[in-house]
């Protein structure tokens, strides 16, 4: 039997509460000078991270390793896309942030990183950053260089993928979801369609739902020689967002949309109650934009034919808020 999904959405027209955003662009947080980088060696093996928004991120350096950037992450306003050796660890490929910024973040997630909530976005809904790859993480997928692999292999035909995991935490219970997104991706078997990240790219967390913790790792499946990930464990992020308050998660007993058929074939049907609901995004687990569109009247009708089967989220957002629900393409 196919069934209807009912969308919940955290305020309604009419509702008292505010749904306030805050995005940590990280362009106030200081460093010395032009193509430079934030470095803390006050107490090696510990955290020496920093906030923003509404956000601490951890950073951990120590002397050890050719970085001294052990895990965690590190402010940068670094302009090098061309050098993709491991001496330009901290440089985006984009050479700038999101929407041309100065500064953003570089990430090293060989091992688990984390972002912690402050303040009224502590047990709320993030509702998402921008990602990038860092120079010497695309550079090396591409090229492959002493330690790691061409992605794809010679010639295009090995299905390579580097991702990363994103989980959420509610008073250290670990959220039932997580959220994945790929950085490269070689799998399909239309070696047309492979890709390696080097523009900023947006990742949904609303699925996640209300959290007070994030946690990042990145995997691959470059791992021969049995010592875990060969292709470089770092990627850049930016304008990193989060709700200040939301009834996500304890939602009213009114509801924003009704989604069906689910699972979907060739059409997929939104009845919009809310009607400040204003757009609606379609994307893949990856988290990539399958579809985005403005929403005009109370039924829309998606046109799922051409889908790859499989699981989809869909957000809707206007002025009273973000919902998310999932649905099945068959």
């Amino acid at each position: 039997m196919r069934k209807i999904s009912t969308l919940a959405i955290a305020l309604l027209l009419g509702a008292t509460t505010v749904n306030a955003q805050t995005v940590a662009n990280f362009d106030t947080l200081t460093l010395a000078g032009t193509d430079t980088f934030y470095v803390n060696y006050s107490n090696p093996g510990n955290d020496v991270g920093f906030d923003d928004g509404l956000a601490h991120f951890e950073c951990v350096y120590d002397t050890a390793g050719y970085s001294g950037l052990r895990r965690g992450f590190a402010y940068s306003n670094m302009t090098d896309s061309v050098n993709g050796t491991y001496t330009n660890i901290y440089s985006a490929k984009t050479a700038k942030g999101y929407n041309g910024s100065n500064q953003y973040l570089l990430a090293s997630a060989f091992s688990t990183i984390g972002v912690k909530l402050k303040g009224k976005a502590a047990g709320q809904p993030v509702k998402g950053f921008y990602i990038t790859n860092t120079t010497y993480g695309y550079n090396t997928m591409r090229d492959g260089d002493g330690f790691a692999k061409k992605f794809g292999g010679v010639p295009n035909t090995d299905p390579d993928w580097f991702k990363v995991t994103i989980k959420g935490y509610l008073a250290g219970n670990a959220k039932a979801d997580s959220v994945d997104f790929y950085l490269a991706d070689f799998r399909d078997a239309d070696s047309t369609k492979d890709y390696i990240i080097k523009t900023w790219e947006w990742v949904d967390l609303s699925p996640l739902q209300g959290v007070d913790s994030l946690s990042f790792l990145l995997s691959s499946t470059d791992t021969a020689g049995g010592f875990g990930m060969n292709n470089p464990a770092f990627f850049c992020m930016d304008n990193f967002e989060t709700f200040e308050t939301s009834s996500v998660g304890a939602a009213p007993a009114d509801y924003v949309a009704k989604v069906y058929p689910n699972p979907a074939t060739d059409k997929l049907y939104i009845e919009v109650k809310d009607r400040s609901v204003s757009e609606v995004v379609v994307r893949d687990m990856s988290g990539k934009v399958t579809t985005s569109f403005a929403a005009t009247g109370n039924r829309i009708v998606v046109s799922t034919a051409d889908y790859i089967p499989g699981m989809y989220f869909i957000q809707l957002s206007g002025t009273n808020g973000v919902a998310t629900t999932r649905f099945v393409k068959q």
